[in-house]
């Protein structure tokens, strides 16, 4: 069965890449994010809505959408509106830990496959002093992340350890896909 990567994300792109073919087709969607209680069914939604929105085009293909937030307590952190924003979410993650959750599907519409599930996984970072956050700024790293990081680049810098599933924090849970992708195929 054909594979879609329904996200524009090089980071999803390159986990999935180490053990399958797939097309990569970026849906356009809208990001609301203030009809959800919490972080799992935000995440899980908006996986499940890029996932349907290429699906609808592509029924006999096997849809992947995901979608990926950093929780401060209860506090949500998407992407940085611009490089004060990163700022002041880095600074509230300073000395903390947090959590991170990837909301993903899969679906395949002529054989009524439809799954939905998120992933969690926490991150402590350092106690981070201003020059520490200015250095990962300046690297524009920061730009099109969740909680203004990406753990696997300058990012790491950040990041005093970590617990759970690595690639859930770069933003696709790679093992639990591959187990579902596995189970579809027989």
């Amino acid at each position: 069965m054909k594979i879609i990567l329904a996200s524009g994300s090089p980071r999803r792109r390159e986990i999935l890449k180490r053990d399958f073919d797939f097309e990569i087709i970026s849906p356009k969607i809208k990001e609301d994010k203030d009809h959800y209680e919490d972080g799992e069914s935000l995440v899980m939604a908006l996986a499940y809505e890029k996932a349907y929105q290429v699906a609808k085009n592509y029924k006999n293909s096997l849809v992947i959408g995901a979608d990926t937030l950093v929780m401060r307590g209860s506090q949500p952190l998407g992407k940085p509106k611009n490089r004060e924003d990163a700022y002041n979410m880095l600074k509230s993650l300073s000395n903390i830990k947090h959590r991170v959750i990837t909301g993903f599907a899969l679906i395949n519409l002529d054989k009524k496959i439809k799954y939905v599930d998120f992933e969690s996984s926490y991150v402590y970072f350092k106690d981070l002093k201003e020059k520490d956050i200015i250095a990962y700024l300046d690297t524009g790293e920061y730009k099109d992340k969740a909680g203004s990081y990406g753990i696997q680049g300058y990012g790491s810098n950040l990041v005093l350890k970590y617990e759970g599933d690595f690639d859930n924090i770069v933003g696709l849970p790679y093992k639990r896909i591959k187990e579902y992708i596995e189970k579809i195929n027989g």
